[in-house]
């Protein structure tokens, strides 16, 4: 496979950097990820939800971080005591994961919570008032009535 680099346009480009990331991105493959599943609705106009099953984690356990428009969300789990019974099939995960989500711009993360074994991030997208699309109204042009032009009578 064939691999692009881009790093001879960034010495010469300011303010890009975002552009050429998401460009790298798609020019490396992804490793496909699938643990933990993970849904993400949209739950109004201007709302969005994504939540994760991450069964057997506590809250002790995970981590949130939104930095520079992508969301991180990390769970380790702790070292526990060697449990007395022995396992004859281990179908719950119990490894360590990191899942990163882009954001769009003006996304923001407003709430996190943990129930029954689903851990639930509410995001909102808010648009600053300089942003958002205004309706400009057309003026008229004010109609005169015709303008009367005076006589004078010249004495010549």
């Amino acid at each position: 496979m064939r691999h692009v680099d881009f790093s001879p346009l960034y010495r010469s480009t300011v303010g890009f950097d975002r552009l050429f990331t998401m460009l790298d991105s798609l020019a490396q493959p992804e490793q496909a990820q699938t643990y933990p599943p993970y849904n993400i609705e949209r739950t109004g106009e201007n709302t969005y939800r994504i939540t994760m099953a991450v069964a057997g984690f506590d809250e002790t356990e995970l981590s949130i971080e939104a930095h520079a428009l992508v969301l991180s969300v990390k769970g380790e789990k702790n070292e526990e005591p060697a449990e007395s019974g022995e396992f004859l099939y281990r179908g719950i995960a119990k490894r360590a994961f990191e899942r990163r989500f882009q954001l769009a711009d003006h996304v923001e993360v407003t709430a996190a919570s943990l129930k029954n074994g689903l851990l639930h991030i509410d995001l909102l997208r808010n648009i600053p008032e300089a942003m958002k699309p205004r309706k400009i109204t057309i003026a008229a042009e004010p109609v005169e009535a015709p303008k009367a032009i005076e006589a004078q009578i010249i004495n010549g």
